[in-house]
């Protein structure tokens, strides 16, 4: 678990892992980062309640780090990955053991289950998993099919499986999960994504906290690109380019009102379009409460949005990559 601000979440997320009753030995890692609330003090207190709980400093915060802090302290052939704002549904250990033993797969996934308590949660839950939102990955999708997939959401994996690879590219402060399951699809390991599988994953709670956690995923998707060209599909170029035809059809509007120019006047289609788009997908959106529903455009916009201008930025650096570290191989 690699853990950074998770007060609100770290103890459901713990006590989950505790009520999965699997019948075989169980080792829970908390790598903990430098966090600006009591999550430090929670892990502490959960470590000494329970001798199966074990913290870890992870002096970077950063998540790549701390997972790899934690698996080389894992002393167990399989390695779960948690986050501390998801839980785990009952099952989902002994079902992802199962699987990785029937499908031969380095890696298993299944569902990220978004579930949201105030309104704003509510919607952001729903966008992650309509096409209109984040619903073009299998993890998403409760109705997709099992079998072989690019990614899954966090993973059960080999622990030697990791090893082989050099764990997570610490270099990726984000998309690391994306990362590491390209490079053991590279090395000839299957991943394998069942709906058997569930995670209850907590979003954002706030429009900034939303705004900046996908202009970063954006950043780093472009970083993803960049390395791996052969990943550049329709469905990561659709933000960025939605930005761009936003903003080009906004300037031409704005220039054609100033010259009195038809042609140019036509590119406020670009702007009304997509808000034409995003009223049509909240009216369709089923099972949202009302007030849930009002915040489905905006919170809709800040992902598209911030996502879209966040690939267009890239980083403002380059880093080398930097998979693992001294402790990986013992």
């Amino acid at each position: 678990m690699p853990i950074l601000n998770e007060e609100r979440h770290l103890a459901a997320a713990v006590r989950r892992i505790l009520d999965q009753e699997y019948s075989g030995d169980l080792q829970v890692i908390m790598a903990v980062g430098p966090s600006h609330d009591r999550t430090e003090a929670i892990a502490a207190e959960l470590a000494a309640a329970d001798d199966r709980l074990q913290v870890v400093r992870n002096p970077t915060g950063r998540t790549p780090s701390g997972l790899n802090l934690a698996i080389a302290a894992a002393e167990h052939d399989i390695v779960v990955r948690v986050d501390g704002h998801g839980e785990l549904t009952a099952g989902y250990i002994k079902r992802a053991v199962e699987l990785l033993d029937e499908t031969g797969a380095a890696n298993v996934g299944g569902v990220m289950d978004a579930q949201g308590r105030t309104p704003l949660e509510e919607a952001v839950a729903y966008a992650y998993t309509s096409r209109l939102g984040l619903g073009g990955s299998k993890f998403h999708l409760e109705d997709s099919p099992a079998g072989p997939a690019d990614t899954v959401y966090l993973g059960v994996f080999r622990k030697q499986a990791l090893l082989a690879v050099g764990g997570f590219d610490e270099s990726m402060h984000r998309a690391q999960d994306w990362e590491l399951n390209y490079q053991l699809r590279k090395a000839g390991e299957l991943i394998w994504f069942s709906p058997d599988l569930k995670v209850t994953y907590r979003p954002r709670s706030s429009y900034r906290a939303l705004a900046a956690q996908y202009l970063q995923t954006g950043r780093w998707r472009r970083e993803v690109v960049r390395r791996h060209p052969d990943t550049a599909g329709l469905r990561y170029l659709a933000p960025p380019l939605t930005v761009l035809g936003i903003g080009v059809g906004t300037a031409g509007g704005v220039v054609g009102l100033l010259t009195d120019k038809l042609i140019l006047k036509l590119g406020w289609l670009a702007p009304l379009g997509y808000a034409l788009l995003i009223m049509v997908g909240t009216l369709a959106a089923r099972d949202l409460s009302p007030q849930a529903r009002l915040r489905l455009p905006l919170v809709l916009a800040v992902m598209h949005l911030t996502w879209g201008t966040g690939f267009l930025l890239g980083l403002d650096h380059r880093p080398a990559s930097s998979r693992g570290g001294p402790d990986m191989t013992s």
